[in-house]
C-alpha cells in the first residue's frame, strides 16, 4: 500500500488556514499540480437521475482546465463526482471517513473504484492512521477537510435532514464560495440548494459559472476556419474541437459520425488524425483534454 504521511510543507496551503486543521495527513496516490483549483462536490447518497445528469454535465464542462474534484468516496453524489472527473480527464481527490488501507475503506462497494482513482492519477487523503476503520463521527470530521481544501464548494442535492447542509454551512464559516444546482420546485432533494441560494449562494447551471467562482478565465470558443488540406478524418476531429474534448469523448463521438464515405471513423483513424494535427501544431493536449492550438 503506497500510503505516506505528508509533511506540513506538502499540504495544500488552504488546509492550514481552517480553524481546526488536522494533526496529520496521509496520502495515497498524488495531489494535483501546484496552481490547480479545488472544487469540492457534496450531496445526497440517494441522488436522483436529475442530480446525476447535472453533476456529470457540469464537471464534464471543466475538461481541460486546472481543476481537481474533491469528494468523499461515498455512494451517490460523491461517486458520481469522482467518476465524472475521471471521465473528463481531471484530477480527483477522495477524502474517506477512515484510514486509507484497502481493507477498511468505506463503503466496501467502492474499494475497487478507489483503486481506479489511484490508477488514473488521482489521490486519497485522510487525517486518520492507515488502519483506522470508519466510524460515524469521522464523516463530519472529514467534511471540514473537504471544505478546507476547497476553493469553492458545489452542492448537487440535499434534503431537509441531509448532512450536506452542515458541510455547506462550513463553506460560509471557512469563507469558501458556495455554489448550488437548482432543482424542481417541490422536489425534496431541492431543499438544501434552494435554501442556500436564497441565503446568497451562487446558482450554477453551466460550467462557466464554476470557472467564474474558481477565478479561471474561460478560453475563447470563437469559430475558427479550418486549415486547408486537412484529410477527411482530420477535419472531423478539428470540427469537434470547437470546444476542448477528452480523447475518450472524441473517440465516442467521431466513431459514430457518418461523412462522405458513408461509414464511421474507426479508432485507428481518429488516433492517427490526432497525431497528425498535433505534429502540425494545430491542436495540443492540456489537463487531460485536446484543444485547438
Amino acid at each position: 500500500m503506497d500510503v505516506r504521511e505528508l509533511k506540513r510543507t506538502e499540504w495544500p496551503t488552504q488546509l492550514l488556514e481552517i480553524p481546526q486543521p488536522p494533526e496529520k495527513l496521509w496520502l495515497r496516490g498524488t495531489l494535483p499540480p501546484e496552481g490547480t483549483k479545488y472544487l469540492t462536490v457534496v450531496g445526497s447518497r440517494a441522488m436522483t437521475r436529475y442530480g446525476d445528469e447535472a453533476c456529470r454535465k457540469l464537471i464534464a464542462g471543466l475538461a481541460g482546465y486546472p481543476v481537481s474534484i474533491v469528494s468523499g468516496l461515498a455512494l451517490g453524489v460523491d461517486t458520481c463526482a469522482h467518476k465524472a472527473a475521471l471521465g473528463a480527464g481531471l484530477h480527483t481527490l477522495a477524502v474517506p471517513g477512515s484510514g486509507l488501507d484497502d481493507s477498511i475503506l468505506y463503503p466496501r462497494s467502492n474499494r475497487a473504484f478507489a483503486k481506479e482513482i489511484l490508477a488514473k492519477g488521482g489521490g486519497m487523503i485522510s487525517e486518520y492512521d492507515p488502519q483506522t476503520p470508519s466510524h460515524v463521527r469521522y464523516f463530519p470530521e472529514r467534511n471540514r477537510i473537504m471544505v478546507g481544501l476547497a476553493d469553492a464548494v458545489l452542492v448537487v442535492e440535499a434534503g431537509e435532514k441531509s448532512g450536506t447542509l452542515i458541510t455547506a454551512r462550513l463553506a460560509s464559516e471557512y469563507n469558501r464560495d458556495l455554489l448550488c444546482i437548482p432543482h424542481r420546485i417541490g422536489d425534496p432533494h431541492s431543499f438544501g440548494p434552494h435554501l442556500f441560494i436564497r441565503l446568497g449562494a451562487a446558482l450554477v447551471t453551466d460550467p462557466i459559472h464554476i470557472l467564474e467562482a474558481l477565478h479561471i478565465t474561460p478560453r475563447e470558443t470563437a469559430s475558427v476556419e479550418a486549415p486547408s488540406n486537412l484529410e477527411a478524418a482530420e477535419l472531423v476531429v478539428w470540427n469537434m474541437l470547437a470546444e476542448p474534448q477528452t480523447r475518450d469523448e472524441i473517440l465516442r463521438a467521431s466513431t459514430s459520425l457518418d461523412f462522405a464515405r458513408d461509414k464511421s471513423l474507426d479508432a485507428g483513424e481518429v488516433l492517427t488524425a490526432l497525431v497528425a494535427l498535433e505534429l502540425r501544431g494545430l491542436i495540443k493536449e492540456e489537463f487531460g483534454a485536446w484543444r485547438r492550438a
